[in-house]
């Protein structure tokens, strides 16, 4: 008998040898978050057969779920500890939520569109993450101040220019990756350096735009 899971264990392993290990990611935790996390459990049933493609796919509700490389490149550049507590801005489908918890003490992660954070949320638990995230409906402009300070935050939408409010929510040394611009964006992280905030483009790329309440 055939073991479906079988099939989708080596679909994974093949996206990160041909997909991601190849383009350079180096990161030990990076890469066996993204052996491990079943990204096909985060797509609509419609694109399944496409889970483990080099490329982003439609979850409905206008939003997407990023190509994995993306993923894995952004979670690279965070520089994650087994420690550490992580803000993401847009939970999507939850699939880079999953990737932050395998690596991360705590991931606290914030959708402003219902049905997503629902979806997200319900698959998360299933999954076994409900305890190592906390979740948010709302305006991830506003970040999470009352779980401030936070060693990296992530996201996963793109607006025009970055939010005021979240580089003050990194730790003195935290960093934050996050994609600015409206049709031409580029991939920025911030480093927080005590009282100072060192940008660096890192390169072009396009994601769905942030979405305010």
């Amino acid at each position: 008998m055939n073991d479906p899971e079988a099939r989708w264990d080596r679909l994974r392993a093949d996206m990160v040898a041909q997909q991601i290990e190849r383009r350079g990611i180096q990161s030990t935790s990076v890469l066996n978050a993204m052996r491990k996390v079943p990204r096909h459990r985060f797509v609509p049933l419609d694109q399944r057969d496409h889970a483990y493609d080099d490329g982003p796919l439609p979850i409905g509700l206008g939003q997407t779920i990023s190509q994995p490389y993306i993923v894995a490149y952004m979670t690279e550049q965070l520089r994650l500890e087994s420690n550490h507590r992580v803000l993401e801005i847009g939970t999507g489908s939850g699939y880079q939520t999953a990737v932050l918890a395998e690596i991360a003490a705590s991931v606290f992660t914030v959708e402003v569109v219902p049905e997503l954070l629902t979806r997200s949320r319900q698959i998360l638990g299933q999954l076994g993450y409900g305890d190592r995230v906390q979740f948010r409906a709302g305006d991830g402009a506003e970040g999470w101040p009352e779980q401030q300070p936070f060693d990296g935050i992530i996201a996963a939408a793109a607006p025009a220019e970055i939010p005021r409010a979240l580089p003050y929510q990194l730790k003195d040394g935290g960093r934050m990756i996050i994609p600015v611009g409206s049709f031409w964006q580029e991939l920025v992280l911030v480093r927080r350096d005590g009282d100072q905030w060192h940008r660096e483009n890192l390169m072009p790329v396009r994601f769905v735009p942030f979405i305010r309440p």
